[in-house]
Formats: structure tokens, sequence, C-alpha cells
């Protein structure tokens, strides 16, 4: 995962987490649901990244490269 897609799925997650924040302190819960989903979708985008991450790293393990 190249350091750019690691800092904007961070940003993702921690835009969510205000959203959810702001959501809870101003009785939003179209805001806060919006937070949460944020909040997902950067985790899953994280996960997916660290999968592809440890294939790029058994096939180099494999290839000797």
């Amino acid at each position: 995962m190249s350091t750019g897609d690691k800092f904007d799925n961070k940003a993702q997650e921690m835009g969510g987490k205000v959203k959810e924040g702001v959501g809870k302190v101003t009785d939003d819960e179209r805001l806060e649901a919006e937070g949460q989903a944020d909040q997902s979708k950067s985790k899953a985008k994280q996960a997916g990244e660290k999968i592809k991450d440890a294939a790029k790293n058994a096939k180099d393990a494999i290839t000797g490269n």
C-alpha cells in the first residue's frame, strides 16, 4: 500500500469519526450514520490493501524478488 493510500484511508476514517461525533452531539442520526459508513469504507479499503500487500510479499518470497 502506498503512503498516499494509507494517508487517504486514515483521513477518511478520521473524518468519519468526526462526523459520527458531531452527529451524536447534535442528535443528527443521519450524520452519525454517515460517519460510521465512512469509517467502515475506510477499514474495508485498508483490509483490501493489506491483502494485496501480503499477496505481493508472498509472490516475491516465492520468486526470490
